[in-house]
């Protein structure tokens, strides 16, 4: 398990759990068929916490190009381990799609609509406007690490000892989701991660689903730059308040 194997399967186990929830939610003729947000924001919030269990002791769990970015800014990480952690982000984004699609294929083939066929893969605003939607992206990433960066470790009070937590050490970042997506996820689908969106939007263009629509590449680019925006201004007012 090398860092880059890890980032691998957190993304994808990320994905797999995350886009299973929106494919339970969205697509006909399944259990949890118009269960709601909650639901979609929960599962997402939990996707993480798998993933972050998984992935993090071995490669810290970024899971997100936007934290690796963020936290080599940051002085945390070294730059040079950037395109690699991307790489590996990328590749699991678009294995967990494609395991969602494959799970839920009689659904997909089920629902009629493209578009709820495509929300399992990627994000669109619920109303179209490029500044307040590049805003909501950015806004949601800065709150993720801004919080991530200023997140500590437990200790003994009267030594100041820091224990570990194991996996419980990644509850915090599942809850920060999850509020992410209660609060601010419901201008844009809260992406706030470039990987998660690009990779199944990738994924959505490649596999054969019927009634297929636009993958909608004109509107792509904002949930891959602005969250890394967000998450750049995130890591220097850290280094400014430092």
């Amino acid at each position: 398990m090398t860092p880059f194997v890890a980032e691998i399967i957190g993304t994808a186990l990320l994905i797999l759990l995350g886009g299973g929830v929106v494919a339970n939610v969205v697509l006909n003729k399944t259990i949890g068929n118009n269960s709601g947000w909650i639901v979609i924001t929960t599962g997402w919030a939990l996707a993480v916490y798998v993933a972050v269990v998984v992935a993090g002791p071995y490669s810290g769990a970024h899971i997100n190009p936007a934290v690796s970015i963020s936290l080599a800014i940051a002085g945390k990480f070294p730059w040079e381990s950037v395109p690699l952690y991307v790489v590996a982000q990328m590749i699991g984004a678009m294995l967990g799609a494609f395991m969602v699609w494959l799970m839920y294929k009689n659904h997909f083939d089920a629902t009629e609509d493209g578009d709820s066929k495509k929300a399992v893969f990627c994000t669109a605003p619920a109303i179209r406007n490029t500044f307040s939607n590049f805003i909501s992206e950015a806004v949601g990433t800065f709150v993720l690490i801004f919080t991530i960066l200023y997140f500590t470790n437990a200790t003994i009070s009267d030594s100041q000892t820091i224990i570990g937590l194991g996996s419980l050490g990644a509850l915090p970042v599942a809850l920060l989701v999850w509020s992410i997506g209660l609060s601010l996820g419901g201008t844009t689908g809260y992406a706030i991660n470039p990987a998660r969106d690009l990779g199944p939007r990738i994924m959505h263009a490649i596999l054969p689903i019927k009634n297929k629509v636009s993958n909608d590449w004109g509107y792509a680019w904002i949930p891959v730059i602005a969250p890394i925006v967000g998450a750049s201004l995130a890591a220097l007012l850290m280094l400014a308040l430092s």
